[in-house]
């Protein structure tokens, strides 16, 4: 699955990345473990009380200061979205004691029929958001793919038809959370951490597109222990992570795409020691991903 690209922020300017990492592109000479860690913020020391209570001051600062109501997120049953979610409801709780009128929205957003579906509700009885809708994306997937298909593009394959198929399903998803967000004068949380940044792990303007990371620089075992210290079910914890997008594969677990796993990915990133063919895959990975991580370049970036 493509599952790998984002929106990030820009500068006054609108032309270079605020966060120096999104922009980096191949040189041509392998990048170093300890860069790209740096490069994707992945902190050496790590404390899930103090995390918790960064990240959600983190939401309630920039909600207040860019003087919008509500954060707004899609939830899927994953660990990911589970933790980002309940993140941002206790940011949105906070605010209200002090007097704010903040609201967390989550929405589920299934394709039809969601083989997880058990799981997604066990994470909004977690999270308890102030409002839930869901959003069944498949009659707007399988409209723009008939769309695309009448204006005369065929398919390779039926694998390659799928995989186009899940960017556009995780696309549409992006578009409902944004109509939420305007209508309800808010934010989109996305849940891109360093574990999937570094495999550029995400759809370009998919999933990848937010406006707000809240599990930005941590690595996939650092999310579970944040996880587990905010309350959440062992049952999300532990569960296998799958992006869900492919018919012809469903519930494929992340780590069958990547070819290294989750533990592997995260002591890279954390400075551990791996062997040299993971540390390849990953560091080619990462090269090869660059163009997700940045924004649209400009021209105007580019000086002789």
């Amino acid at each position: 699955m493509e599952r790998l690209t984002g929106c990030r922020p820009r500068n006054r300017r609108g032309d270079l990345p605020l966060r120096k990492h999104v922009h980096k592109l191949p040189r041509g000479d392998m990048t170093s473990q300890s860069e790209i860690s740096r490069d994707l913020g992945v902190a050496p020391q790590f404390d899930a009380a103090s995390e918790a209570m960064r990240r959600r001051t983190f939401l309630q600062t920039y909600l207040e200061r860019s003087g919008l109501k509500a954060l707004v997120l899609g939830i899927s049953g994953g660990i990911d979205s589970t933790t980002a979610g309940k993140l941002a409801q206790e940011a949105v709780t906070e605010l209200r004691k002090q007097g704010s009128d903040a609201r967390f929205v989550a929405v589920r957003l299934p394709y039809g029929h969601q083989a997880d579906a058990a799981d997604a509700d066990a994470a909004l009885a977690a999270i308890g958001p102030d409002e839930t809708f869901e959003v069944d994306i498949a009659a707007a997937t399988d409209g723009m793919w008939q769309a695309i298909e009448a204006a005369g593009f065929s398919a390779a394959s039926p694998a390659q038809s799928d995989f186009l198929r899940g960017n556009v399903k995780a696309r549409q998803r992006m578009i409902a959370q944004y109509a939420l967000a305007g209508g309800f004068n808010g934010l989109v949380l996305g849940t891109d951490h360093a574990a999937e940044a570094v495999m550029g792990f995400f759809t370009k303007f998919g999933d990848g597109a937010a406006d707000l990371l809240p599990l930005g620089g941590l690595t996939k075992r650092r999310v579970r222990a944040l996880a587990a210290h905010l309350g959440i079910p062992d049952r999300l914890v532990n569960k296998v992570p799958t992006a869900d997008l492919e018919d012809l594969a469903p519930l494929r677990p992340d780590e069958d795409a990547y070819g290294v796993t989750y533990e592997q990915i995260d002591d890279f990133l954390e400075g551990k020691p791996v062997p040299p063919e993971v540390a390849a895959i990953i560091v080619a990975r990462y090269e090869a991903t660059a163009h997700k991580r940045a924004l649209p370049i400009s021209a105007a970036s580019i000086h002789a």
